[in-house]
């Protein structure tokens, strides 16, 4: 397996895996989640069965090109569902879990945070408790679970449980865990969940947190899908605060190809960081949107900052890359004029995704501040 995950621009180099397995993934409707089900499906033999419960990031236009693929199912539904992932189980088997269905968005946490916490943390839980019981096949001699082999529990995680950071420094896997918003606190406590039945009952886990994402199919609540959107459309472009936040950016692609080699490289129990080793302010990321299309800044205007909003992310993914053998393959200049070019080509996509109720939550939030 020389060279797999290793970036999507070493695409030819990568060696499929022929030995047939099953994968549940979770949340594949949403933007990574598709994203990864079409790469994988693309680099393996592997059969996948996509649960997700089309909540109004959910887009099953995002697997419309692979709908037909024999490899492929899509199950519409809840991870808070027992007998819904019970069943799922029952009828097929799966040798990995990937566990993408998260609510995500941080304002959105702000305003209704008890959605956030049963889907995220209650969702994992029961995702966990039933893999286990699948997986489980007896005890050692010391009591401890016994799983089937070549078994993995992958859960799908972001920075943000790291909390903020200063001017300097890095997230590393030992960070300690603080974070400050709803959306983070119920990722950092699912995460402990999946890290607790690791430790627990010796399950075959692995976390990944992943830096900002950007890419192709991102619903336009978030940074660049908006700004992008909005300048498509000439409607002002909303800023928070002096828009110096600074995060680092990852290609979407870049990233299924971190979660792929974690699954299949990954030792047991550990937490992988995945960076894209771009750091840019918001408004530096404005401005190249703006720069790609050819147009000038008198739209940006300055809202109100987020309640609680962190100043700074960056991770330290020296642990995957050395470990590994993964590293990013995009450059933000480069993913970034790619990103614009594929909204511009699929403005009927962004069309279909703003709904009413989409129209709605936007005015909501940003025409008051």
């Amino acid at each position: 397996m020389n060279g797999f995950g290793k970036g999507i621009g070493t695409n030819d180099e990568l060696q499929e895996i022929r030995m047939s397995k099953s994968v549940l993934v979770t949340g594949g409707a949403g933007f990574i989640g598709s994203n990864f089900i079409k790469y994988f499906l693309d680099i393996t033999d592997y059969n996948i069965v996509n649960i997700d419960l089309l909540t109004y990031a959910g887009n099953l236009e995002n697997l419309s090109d692979i709908e037909e693929n024999e490899r492929y199912s899509f199950v519409k539904g809840s991870i808070t569902d027992r007998e819904l992932i019970t069943n799922l189980f029952e009828e097929n088997n799966f040798d990995y879990v990937v566990n993408f269905a998260a609510e995500s968005h941080v304002d959105r946490s702000i305003e209704d945070p008890e959605v956030f916490v049963t889907t995220n943390v209650l969702g994992t839980q029961i995702l966990l408790d039933v893999t286990k019981c699948f997986w489980q096949i007896g005890k050692d001699e010391y009591g401890y679970p016994v799983y089937k082999e070549g078994v993995k529990f992958l859960q799908v995680s972001t920075d943000e449980v790291y909390g903020a950071l200063g001017k300097s420094g890095l997230f590393t896997e030992s960070t300690p865990i603080a974070p400050n918003s709803p959306y983070s606190s119920s990722k950092a406590s699912a995460d402990l969940l999946v890290r607790a039945y690791g430790k627990t009952y010796n399950f075959p886990m692995n976390i990944t947190r992943c830096s900002n994402n950007y890419g192709p199919y991102q619903f336009p609540e978030k940074l660049i899908p908006l700004m992008i959107s909005n300048t498509l459309e000439d409607k002002k472009l909303p800023v928070y605060g002096d828009g110096m936040q600074i995060r680092d950016w990852l290609h979407v692609k870049d990233h299924c190809s971190a979660i792929a080699m974690v699954l299949e490289k990954g030792v047991i129990g550990e937490v992988y960081n995945i960076g894209g080793n771009n750091e840019k302010a918001n408004i530096e990321i404005v401005n190249l949107i703006l720069e790609n299309l050819n147009k000038d800044e008198s739209s940006i205007t300055y809202v109100k900052d987020r309640l609680g909003h962190d100043r700074r992310y960056a991770i330290d993914n020296t642990k995957i890359t050395t470990e590994l053998g993964w590293s990013p393959s995009y450059t933000f200049e480069v993913g970034i004029k790619e990103t614009v070019e594929w909204y511009l080509n699929n403005q009927d996509w962004l069309t279909s995704v703003k709904s009413g109720s989409y129209q709605e939550y936007y005015d909501n939030m940003y025409s008051n501040r």
